[in-house]
């Protein structure tokens, strides 16, 4: 009985296991909800938008994921039940689409799901919205700037001062968040932007050519460990469209300014044929004053100068290349770029020199040409797999050859003599040759690693050559002053980065590894140097998803700047008779440690980014100026001479907060106002000395008007607060912009208006102050510019119908 009971349980047990497995296998089985966002109109994917799964009963938040480059995006391991899909793009309408799992049919595969842009009626008029401003992913922020007015008729350098978190000074020199140290890539490629790198100059790219800029304030792994300030990305305009298409424009600007571009394509089944062709010829005018104090060997030197410079430059460049896709998985893009670019600086300086022996008057001529030829030609490849979403490999080579003739030439007459012109003429002969190699794949929809390899090599031989110029015909070459150099800089790299989704929360980490030889000297003299170093780059990135459309995130790297050969090469390039550059062989590169936490959030229509922000410079590189003695004594009565030289100077750091906001106050006005304030600490240039701070800072503040359905106006105000330096200040400046857009000929052609600093506020002033030397230099360039231009579209082009105005600072923490 005991044996036929325990039976009988045993039964019982069975069968209730047999009713309930149906509901436990229910309950146990999983599916998937897979599709991708496209533009309504256009058909293009929709990259980086946001997309979450959300419990139909309730509305509570099941997943999240944003879509990849190509739009697609995809959920795994959702319970069976019913939900409900919300997409948001910012200048889309928003996406809602309900969705049920079963047994039956577990896995949800929605195909193209096409979103409107979003559009308001203005007096019968719509207004159409296009492409979002700003795209925030894990690792970088898109800033699409093809529609911005406040670049019209000028280069990339005009596009790169409307960017966030990016500043622009009167010289062209690119910041972000204060530091220079920044790496600059023309579709993804290195570009001669920053630090003496290789390739295409910004001034060398017209605005019209740009589509979009990527900003990385704190990069990835994935991302060359160089520019301790982050990396910007420009991207040039590529078309897609069938047939032939392209635009012609041209621009005139006052006081003899001018610049033209013409842009084709025609695409005709798998081979897509594309080039361009852009002239600038522009002359600008500058005035400069220089006060210094210096006392050599006990007695005061006083020196004033003023100056005129008349700066006359030409430009040509070209792109010609073709696309070839051999299947939807494969393509080869083949690039040839060649430039050539002249320019000629001639200045008329007056001084007045005073000492214990009297006052004298001196006036000095100066004449620098430049001739830079350089060709970057790059091939690459792109494979993709049907079967796998998301998986691909993609391979870059590339080779940039560069020559330049610089030549300044200087004559200085006294009140008593007129001395022989003497000329420095410096030539540049550069080889570099570039790979990559990069590889993701994606585990699953919510796991990816990435891996890649790059290598690139550069060599620079040239020579400086110091002539005297008493007899034109034949000019004496002073030996002693004469210079040949040699440098050549070689880079290996390897990285991995690993990203993961879990519900809400999104990580990332990698570690990349670099190992650079760069050796050099100046042949037959001191200064050679063979500097070898293997470092590791570790970088972190955590994010999450909040309600009410908010993100948050932390980020860490660490990066480096690399000392360039202009920076290390130990022989002298005068600027003037009284001042010179000097290179620094014993100059070593620094370090970076960078921190960010950032936020973003949706309230109502705005849109508000802010981050805060640290950065810890190690073996800190600053330039410094000083007084030669030696030389300032063979100058005689030509004056004091100083030198500039770069140092590693103990450590710096930085610290501070951005905020952006993006608010359309009426249908046809929208708002963005950005600023950002943060804290230098820069140690001293010399030991008796305490470290220096300041607290400085950015606002801008861009207007964008919409009065009639073919008129754009975009008014644009800038401000940067006052900057310390190692031995000085760097005062503060701003300016206002104005541009207008009318379109006109059935959207065939486009009429534009462009004036930079309107009031004319814009001026560089500097105090310095070293061992023996008080100096004061304000330089005024030529910045209140009028551009008046026509463009002209042809095939399937047209002009953009509205502006988007960016935040203008901000997002930073959102840049991985």
């Amino acid at each position: 009985m005991k044996h036929v009971s325990r039976f009988c349980q045993a039964l019982r047990c069975l069968g209730l296991l047999l009713v309930l497995l149906p509901f436990t296998l229910r309950a146990q089985q999983t599916g998937s909800v897979t599709g991708a966002l496209l533009d309504k109109s256009s058909g293009q994917p929709l990259p980086f938008a946001t997309v979450v799964l959300l419990r139909a009963q309730d509305s509570s938040f099941v997943q999240g994921t944003q879509t990849a480059e190509n739009g697609t995006f995809a959920f795994s391991k959702a319970t069976l039940g019913s939900y409900l899909l919300r997409a948001s793009v910012l200048g889309y309408q928003p996406l809602r689409k309900a969705i049920s799992l079963t047994a039956a049919a577990p896995n949800a595969q929605l195909g193209p799901l096409r979103l409107a842009a979003t559009a308001t009626q203005l007096a019968g008029v719509t207004v159409q919205g296009e492409r979002a401003a700003v795209v925030e992913s894990l690792d970088k922020k898109v800033i699409n700037v093809e529609k911005d007015l406040s670049s019209v008729g000028g280069t990339a350098v005009n596009v790169l001062q409307n960017v966030p978190s990016v500043s622009v000074d009167q010289n062209g020199t690119v910041s972000m968040r204060g530091s220079t140290n920044i790496t600059v890539l023309v579709d993804g490629k290195p570009s001669g932007a920053a630090n003496g790198g290789t390739g295409t100059r910004l001034d060398q790219i017209p605005a019209s050519a740009i589509e979009k800029v990527e900003v990385v304030t704190n990069p990835s792994a994935r991302y060359d460990a160089a520019g301790a300030g982050g990396v910007i990305n420009i991207i040039l305009k590529k078309q897609r469209k069938d047939g032939w298409n392209g635009q012609a424009t041209a621009n005139l600007g006052s006081r003899d300014k001018y610049n033209t571009s013409l842009s084709l394509n025609r695409r005709t089944g798998k081979l897509n044929v594309f080039g361009s062709y852009d002239m600038r010829d522009d002359r600008y005018r500058s005035t400069n004053d220089v006060r210094q104090n210096t006392v050599l060997a006990g007695k005061p030197l006083f020196i004033g100068q003023d100056g005129r410079a008349l700066r006359h430059n030409t430009n040509h460049g070209g792109r010609l290349g073709f696309d070839y896709t051999f299947s939807p998985e494969q393509s080869l893009t083949l690039t040839a770029e060649p430039n050539s670019s002249r320019g000629l600086n001639l200045a008329n300086q007056q001084a007045t020199l005073r000492a214990e022996t009297g006052t004298e008057q001196q006036q000095n001529r100066l004449r620098v040409s430049e001739d830079v030829q350089n060709v970057d030609v790059s091939a690459d490849y792109r494979r993709t797999w049907a079967a796998h979403k998301g998986r691909e490999l993609t391979a870059n080579a590339g080779y940039t050859r560069l020559w330049a003739d610089v030549v300044v030439g200087q004559q200085l007459t006294t009140e008593t003599a007129v001395q022989p012109e003497w000329q420095q003429v410096f030539r540049v002969r550069l080889h570099a040759p570039y790979g990559q190699l990069d590889y993701t794949h994606p585990f699953d929809s919510l796991s990816r690693l990435d891996v890649g390899l790059k290598g690139q090599w550069q060599q620079n031989n040239g020579t400086d050559d110091f002539l005297l110029l008493q007899n034109p015909e034949q000019p004496t070459r002073l030996s002693d002053r004469s210079f040949a150099y040699d440098f050549t800089e070689y880079l290996q790299a390897g990285y991995a980065t690993y990203q993961r989704q879990l519900g809400p929360w999104s990580y990332q980490g990698g570690l990349r590894a670099e190992y650079t030889h760069t050796y050099g000297e100046v042949l037959g003299r001191q200064g050679r140097f063979d500097l070898r170093y293997l470092n590791l780059f570790p970088s972190a990135t955590v994010a999450r998803t909040l309600p009410h459309d908010q993100k948050v995130q932390l980020s860490y790297a660490r990066r480096l700047n690399r000392p360039g050969f202009m920076q290390l090469l130990a022989f002298p390039l005068y600027q003037d008779p009284r001042y010179y550059r000097l290179g620094n062989p014993a100059l070593r590169p620094e370090y970076i440690n960078a921190f960010e936490l950032g936020h973003q959030v949706s309230v109502g229509r705005a849109s508000v980014s802010s981050t805060l922000f640290y950065r810890q410079t190690t073996n800190a590189i600053q330039r410094i100026r000083e007084v030669d003695e030696e030389a300032t004594r063979q100058n005689g009565a030509g004056g004091v001479v100083t030198v500039e030289k770069s140092v590693n100077l103990g450590q710096s750091t930085s610290y501070g907060a951005e905020l952006s906001v993006n608010q359309p106050v009426a249908k046809w006005w929208r708002v963005a106002a950005s600023g950002s304030l943060f804290r230098n600490r820069i140690t001293a240039a010399t030991g008796t000395e305490a470290s220096r701070r300041n607290l400085t800072g950015t606002a801008r503040l861009q207007n964008t008007f919409n009065p009639t359905p073919k008129l754009d106006v975009q008014l644009t105000g800038t401000y940067r607060a006052a900057v310390i330096t190692p031995q000085g200040r760097l005062a503060p400046q701003g300016g206002l912009d104005v541009a207008l857009r009318q379109r006109l000929f059935q959207e065939r052609g486009a009429l534009t208006l462009r004036v930079s600093d309107i009031f004319d506020t814009q001026r560089q002033r500097i105090t310095a102050f070293g061992p023996g030397l008080e100096a004061t230099y304000l330089n005024k360039y030529e910045t209140r510019v009028a551009y008046l231009g026509f463009t002209w579209y042809f095939g399937l082009n047209k002009p953009p119908k509205k502006i988007e105005s960016a935040p203008q600072g901000g997002g930073g923490g959102f840049g991985g």
